[in-house]
Order: structure tokens, then sequence, then C-alpha cells
């Protein structure tokens, strides 16, 4: 019987009887493949069987009433990482799946092989199966990093099938796949990459992980935007998804988590590329402040919280007469459609003449903040600019800002201001609605705002 052919969508993994210039689901053009399947044969179909009733002890007997169901909490086993850790909520949970994806060259194989390194000398065997290099490349990478004897196997493969009869036989207590997009199953005729590869290599490593209870690192590639590369299903299989971000001309590493079914979302770690590996940060905040100018104008510290963790980053504005007809405005860490919201809000309700003005926004150290809270902080620093005057020293500053020009109230508020206590600010400018009599740490003041003008009013001399 001749093989159904389908042409499948790389972006969005739609499937069409036919080859078409553009995918009718996602839009996108020229991406549908074609692929193939293997017809099952009789050594297939007894493969099958054989999964098939190797997870059939992780299945369950039938629907259980909810009450009747007992909370069982797993013991987290630790990576030896402190921030790598705290982004996966405290530690490997046994049997889950995490996808980790960053740019080539980020760290993202460094930060695996300490995470194993540790493991196999802590806990037990750790598999390490790498498509991209060779046995002798990661040791070589080992012994860079400082890894000793240990239980760390190296593999070198990418068919599927070859990588789970390997930790059928081994058992390792730890697992890392690097990376998905270059292992292939040999059901498909398909390359490797593609989206049936992709989707199945993921279905079949969460089975194993599932089934034999060993947790499981999956390295996926990322595309030009920075999403990760393959099915959307992809980041649905998995458990925990973490994006490796940072700037190569920067010393500094984040990793943050953008799913988690065992810990918060929007997690942050930090970490510093050195050349022994990647070392923990415990205080990012003094690492993004410690090269930031005395009485620069220009310059505001910002009150920011990433998942659990506050943070205190340098928000920098230069502000100068364009030499075209249009001004132009540029962010770097922050979204730009939001600056020019803000500089609005400026030119309206605070008076500042910025029309004829190029205005660039940078968060120093390569940060990219997100939250609403960042809002006084440009607002401080673009204003600081424009008059070409310092902000009052030992100031730190946090807050949402209306289209009305009203400086609106934040969440976690006590956190931001305990860090910039603790660091050394005396005065902390924050929405009025967020002050409560008493927490202000000893040796810092807490100036409430309730408008722009008003912010600006406190924060420098005009």
């Amino acid at each position: 019987m001749k093989a159904k052919i389908v042409y499948v969508c790389q972006e969005c993994g739609a499937q069409a009887p036919k080859w078409l210039g553009r995918c009718a689901d996602c839009g996108a053009w020229n991406s549908l493949v074609e692929e193939r399947p293997v017809p099952v044969g009789a050594g297939a179909g007894a493969a099958a069987g054989a999964a098939a009733e190797r997870y059939a002890l992780a299945a369950t007997s039938g629907p259980r009433l909810y009450a009747e169901i007992d909370t069982v909490v797993a013991e987290r086993l630790s990576t030896g990482i402190g921030e790598f850790d705290r982004v996966l909520g405290g530690g490997v949970v046994p049997g889950s799946l995490v996808l980790i994806g960053g740019e080539p060259g980020i760290g993202k194989s460094t930060l695996l092989l300490q995470a194993a390194a540790h493991f196999a000398h802590a806990i037990g065997p750790v598999l390490y199966s790498s498509g991209e290099e060779s046995e002798h490349q990661i040791k070589s990478r080992g012994q860079r990093l400082g890894v000793a004897a240990a239980p760390l196997y190296l593999l070198a493969e990418t068919c599927l099938e070859r990588i789970l009869e390997e930790i059928a036989r081994l058992r390792p207590r730890f697992v890392i796949v690097d990376s998905v997009q270059t292992v292939f199953s040999l059901k498909f005729q398909s390359a490797p990459g593609s989206v049936g590869q992709v989707r199945e290599a993921a279905t079949q490593l969460l089975f194993a992980a599932k089934g034999q209870n060993i947790p499981t690192f999956l390295v996926g590639h990322v595309t030009k935007d920075g999403s990760l590369a393959g099915p959307k299903v992809l980041e649905h299989i998995v458990d925990t998804v973490l994006y490796f971000e940072g700037e190569k001309h920067h010393s500094h590493r984040v990793v943050r988590a953008v799913k988690n079914r065992f810990g918060a979302i929007s997690e942050l770690g930090v970490f510093e590329m050195t050349g022994q590996g990647l070392r923990a940060v415990p205080n990012p905040s003094q690492l993004f402040l410690a090269e930031r100018p005395a009485n620069a104008p220009g310059s505001a510290v910002l009150c920011c919280v990433e998942g659990s963790r506050p943070l205190l980053v340098e928000v920098q504005a230069l502000v100068s007469t364009s030499s075209y007809g249009n001004a132009r405005r540029m962010a770097s860490g922050l979204d730009q459609n939001r600056l020019s919201l803000l500089l609005a809000v400026l030119e309206k309700r605070a008076g500042l003449n910025l029309m004829a003005e190029d205005v660039f926004v940078n968060v120093a150290g390569g940060m990219s903040i997100e939250e609403p809270a960042a809002d006084l902080a440009v607002v401080a620093a673009v204003a600081s600019s424009v008059r070409n005057r310092p902000i009052k020293p030992g100031t730190a500053v946090f807050g949402e800002v209306g289209l009305a020009g009203e400086v609106r109230g934040t969440t976690q508020a006590s956190l931001r201001v305990k860090e910039a206590g603790q660091l050394g600010f005396t005065r902390v400018v924050m929405p009025e609605a967020n002050i409560v009599p008493g927490e202000a740490p000893d040796g810092c003041e807490l100036v409430g705002v309730r408008s722009v003008t008003e912010a600006l009013d406190q924060m420098m001399e005009w």
C-alpha cells in the first residue's frame, strides 16, 4: 500500500493534502514541508506493543473522586546551582520534562553540563545525549569547567529509538537531550527539526520521563524573533519552559521561566559567564548598578520585580535635538510603544516639549523590563535629560503612569522598598496608594506621589 503523503506547516503544525505556497491557518509563506510516515511493519508493531506495555503501569485504572486522592509532595532534587533551583521553583521535580531555549552560544550546554556533574556526584548516573557535539567536545568543555570523574555518561546520538534504548538500559537519575531539533525518529522520513519529528521526540521522551520517573531536560533552538523553534505544541507537552537570555557583549546571563507546572512563572535567575563556566549571582542589583555614574543627568534607578525577586536596575535616557524632519524614539530593554505613550504624557501633562527631540532610552546591563511599574523611572530619566539636571542622590523610583498623568499603585511594593533600603538608598519615590505607615526601612524615606508633575518635583530641583 502506498504511504500517505501530507504537507505540514513548520510554523503552526497545520496539515494539508497538497503543497501550498502559504499556510491556510497561520499565513506563513513557504512553510509547508512534505512528511511521509514509514509504514508500520511487524517489527514496528512489536516495538509499539512493548512500549505500550512498558508505560501501562503509569496509567490510572479509572476515574477517582477528587476527595479520595491523596496529595503527594515530591522531594525536589537540587542542581547544585542556587539560581537555577530558584527558576525551577526550588529544584528539579522527579519525572518532569523541562525545555530550555536560547540563542546559540548563550550558555545552555554549559549550564546543563554543570548541573549534570552535580547530579552525577550527589544523586546518581546521568545520561547526556548530544546531537550537535561529539563526546570529545563535551569532555573538553567539562575539563574547562572542572568536572571530575563521576557516573556521567556521554552519548553522541540523534536517533530517538537509540536514545530511548540507552535510557532503558542505564536507568539514569537525570537525562539531558541537546538538542531536541536534532533528534529524529525512524517512524518518519522527514528531516530532523520538522514538526513531526520534534513532536514525536518530545512525546516519546515525555513517556520515558513519566514512566520511569526520570527528570529530563531538552535543549531547544530559537528563531530570529527569540521564540522557541518548532511547533507550539512542544511548549504544551513539557512541564517547564525556560528561556536563556543575555547579550553576548555582557558577562551576565538571565534564565527566565515562562511556564512552570511546579512553581511560579516569571521567576528569574541571574548568572555571570566566566572562564570556569556560569557563576550564580546572589545579589544581581549590585551587578546592574556597579557602573552607574554619580550625579549624571538622564539616569534613574528603578525598583522592579521579576517573579518573586526584587531588582534594582538603571534606566538611562538621552534627549537631543533632532537633525532630521522626524524625531526618533528608540528603546532598548523596554517596549517602544510604551515609550511613545509616556512621552506623550510628559508633553501633555508635564509641559515638556519633546516633539522635535530625539529620545533614546536604555536599561543598562542588557535587562528587559516589561512591567508597568517601570513607567515612572522612564519619565524621570527623560525629564532629567531634557532639563540636564540629575535626580537627587540616593533616590530610587517605581510606579505606573496613566494617560491622565496620574501615578497608579503597583504590586509587591514592600519588596521593592526593602531591596532599595538594603542597597543604601535613602529616598524612594513611589505611588501614594502603596504607602503603608511604619514599613519604611531604617534610614530610608518613602515619598508618595499622585501625579507625574508631583513626582518630578520630588525627584529633582527645577
